[in-house]
């Protein structure tokens, strides 16, 4: 006997195998049963004929409850009906466990429902879906930037010290000294960068930021590299390579779970780079065209002020070259101007809003000691940091990428909830 996954099953057409499975959905007649499973790899329709097995087969198929977990034996068919493209024709079922009262049944249920049984909710079609396509975003992400010569480095989650210098940090107490939960591990890459050239970490970042909007998460994941002798220039053509080749690895490897959420894939088969760039200052008299009359230059653009700059393009554009005082103390001014910094937001299309932020950093000691000086931040705490640009400092740019918005605007969901396995919101912790 054959023991495989639903997702090999395309190798043994003709062939008789046997797969761990939990019972999805089912229906039936008197003479056939229909059964939805899964094993983590996939889905596929599992059919029993009463006049092909035992009774006792039947009746097991008849009777078998949702979420139950069993062993499934059968016969692998080609099926052109089924998004799969395979079937299996069930002629043995040997129970391991049977649920009972499922909480979530084929009818609708609301958010707050699900957000509670969100442990179980993982199982849904739409969810696996959302989950693989995380997943190849992930794979693709280190392949992409080991394929680019980066070193991957793994920044410290406790720091004694915000990179973004606000106060929407998590406090912990690190023995007798105050530390936070990582917002960035973006000044560690710094650091890691002057040894290694160019590096990148993935991995959980914390902002205490009271916000409910579809976009926001507590607890996200952030992808940031970090390179050295590199101008931000040269850092966006970076950027929208990786973006244009994350997309693609999708719509390459994850064609089934895109048409299970029903995603138009002419909207990402049209992300391939050069990606269209616009000025803050333009971006500011393109708001205004559109009937944005509030925004004034200097203003940080919002949600909406983000979707109604990318209703003009059809793949993500950058706004580059925000005011100094909008960004971070670490960016590096721009040459022809001292109000504005080389910085750029990459705006996802469809309404998604922000999904990559980047720019080049401060590599003058002394510019940059004054920059701390006016945002008020300890010296001391960030003697490290400064102590990068006295010995061999060099041009470099680095930029984050936030997992959670990318993946709903890849796969198409609303809300960032749904793109994490276990979303971390203003009003949840459980599960």
């Amino acid at each position: 006997m054959i023991k495989t996954t639903i997702a090999e099953v395309h190798k043994y057409v003709g062939e008789e195998v046997k797969i761990g499975v939990w019972l999805a959905n089912k229906r039936s007649s008197g003479k056939i049963a229909f059964l939805q499973l899964r094993d983590g790899t996939g889905f596929i329709q599992g059919v029993v004929v009463k006049n092909e097995v035992s009774e006792e087969i039947f009746q097991a198929a008849k009777t078998v409850t949702q979420e139950s977990s069993l062993y499934v034996t059968g016969v692998v068919q080609k099926d052109e009906r089924s998004p799969f493209g395979y079937e299996l024709n069930v002629n043995g079922i040997e129970l391991i466990q049977l649920a009972t009262d499922y909480p979530i049944t084929p009818k609708e249920h609301g958010t707050e429902f699900l957000m509670d049984n969100r442990h179980l909710w993982l199982r849904s079609k739409r969810q696996h879906a959302v989950m693989k396509i995380r997943n190849e975003i992930i794979r693709s992400t280190y392949e992409f930037f080991n394929n680019n010569g980066f070193v991957k480095i793994d920044p410290p989650i406790l720091t004694g010290s915000a990179p973004e210098g606000t106060t929407e940090l998590f406090h912990t107490k690190y023995f007798e000294e105050d530390a936070f939960l990582s917002q960035s591990g973006q000044l560690h890459l710094e650091a890691a960068a002057m040894a290694l050239g160019k590096v990148f970490s993935f991995g959980p970042t914390f902002r205490a930021e009271k916000s409910k909007t579809r976009r926001h998460l507590i607890e996200f994941w952030m992808m940031e590299p970090e390179m050295a002798f590199t101008n931000h220039e040269e850092s966006l053509v970076v950027q929208e390579e990786y973006a244009a080749y994350i997309v693609q690895s999708v719509l390459k490897n994850c064609q089934l779970e895109l048409n299970t959420l029903g995603r138009d894939l002419s909207k990402l088969e049209q992300i391939k780079t050069p990606f269209p760039r616009i000025t803050y200052d333009d971006a500011v008299k393109l708001l205004h065209e559109k009937g944005f009359d509030d925004i004034q230059w200097g203003d940080d653009f919002g949600a909406p002020h983000e979707t109604a700059i990318a209703e003009s393009y059809d793949k993500p554009v950058f706004i580059v070259n925000y005011p100094t005082g909008l960004k971070p103390f670490y960016m590096q001014p721009h040459p022809d101007r001292d109000d504005v910094v080389l910085c750029a937001d990459m705006i996802a299309p469809e309404g998604y809003g922000e999904i990559i932020g980047g720019s080049e950093r401060i590599h003058d000691y002394d510019l940059l000691k004054k920059r701390l000086e006016e945002h008020n931040l300890p010296l001391e705490t960030y003697n490290w940091y400064l102590e990068l640009r006295k010995y061999g400092s060099v041009p470099h740019s680095g930029f984050g990428l936030g997992l959670e918005r990318t993946v709903a605007w890849i796969s198409g969901v609303e809300h960032v909830r749904e793109t994490i396995p276990f979303p971390r919101l203003l009003n949840r912790l459980y599960p």
